[in-house]
């Protein structure tokens, strides 16, 4: 055990290093000055340098590369350029708006998908399995803003069951903050709910057929703990697999999502960033985004021991 985590640490570290230099030279990259926005109508030679030499834009990469890695390794992500404030605390404000409506809507959708699934699986040529794959089907095919523009017309605007925009923080007031993000938490939450479906059914059509699973209903075991115990519990591991893979997708997918609602998150932010040519917010963003990928994975191959007692952590997940 101890030498897989140390194993899987030093794999993680080196990746979280390359994705840093991917990120900060592929920022540069991109087309446009940041010094232009900047200038406005001032756009002198001598206002482009100067913007320029204030933000170290004129340095060589490379140093430009060592001088981010020394503030990264201390916290300290830089200040926006457009703003001035601190990326620290641009993330500080937009990260848990982010990260609540992703595991709300993870949680949505691990309870209708698995719930679903498991259903189709065990009602396999009834009704109940063909109302389940259209509603997938519907799920996966149905664009997300769509679906959102709908819910704030009929449930929002219509009805006035749910506020069509806004964000109140969790510690402010529990109740208003779940009222202001299951919506959205729901919509964002349906294609993957439609994915998770989909896996746990064809894994438990194989856990079903499984020996088993037949040596479990011949001892006599009730048909819900052959399927719980048995069957739904080796199905789990593709099930741990995309949550966790789409998990930190949503992280960084739910712009479209935080636009529609206007929610403060990370969608407005980035989308700014990007216009702006805001290299330190962009950078930190993305960032923040591979970390959380690659602690999600680690924490997922950790899991699949716990899940299966078949699988050992041994210095190899296999």
């Amino acid at each position: 055990m101890a030498r897989y985590l140390i194993t899987r640490a030093w794999q993680s570290a080196l990746t979280l290093l390359l994705s840093t230099v991917v990120v900060f030279f592929g920022v540069r990259a991109l087309p446009g000055d940041p010094a232009l926005a900047l200038a406005g109508e001032d756009r002198s030679p001598e206002a482009l340098e100067a913007i320029r030499h204030h933000y170290g834009l004129d340095q060589p990469l490379p140093l430009q590369f060592a001088q981010y890695v020394g503030r990264m390794a201390q916290g300290d992500f830089g200040e926006s350029i457009r703003t001035g404030i601190p990326v620290s605390s641009m993330l500080t404000t937009a990260l848990p708006v982010t990260a609540e409506l992703a595991v709300l809507a993870i949680l949505i959708a691990a309870a209708l998908g698995v719930g679903a699934g498991v259903l189709a699986a065990v009602r396999r040529g009834h009704p109940a399995e063909w109302l389940a794959n259209g509603l997938a089907l519907i799920g996966l095919s149905v664009p997300h803003f769509w679906l959102g523009l709908l819910a704030i017309l009929y449930l929002s605007v219509a009805t006035g069951l749910f506020p069509a925009s806004g964000f109140v923080p969790l510690l402010d007031d529990p109740v208003d903050n779940l009222h202001h993000l299951i919506l959205p938490a729901v919509i964002l939450g349906t294609g993957l709910a439609a994915i998770i479906m989909r896996q746990t059914r064809s894994a438990m059509l194989d856990s079903l057929s499984s020996d088993y699973v037949r040596t479990a209903k011949a001892k006599g075991l009730r048909p819900r703990a052959v399927i719980t115990r048995h069957a739904l519990r080796n199905s789990l591991i593709v099930v741990v697999t995309i949550v966790g893979l789409q998990l930190g997708g949503l992280i960084s997918g739910a712009v479209v999502t935080e636009q529609i609602f206007g929610l403060p998150g990370f969608g407005k932010m980035t989308i700014d960033a990007v216009f702006q040519r805001d290299y330190p917010v962009i950078q930190a963003v993305v960032l923040l985004t591979a970390t959380a990928y690659i602690l999600i994975n680690f924490l997922v191959d950790l899991l699949y021991s716990v899940i299966d007692p078949r699988i050992r952590v041994t210095g190899d997940p296999a």
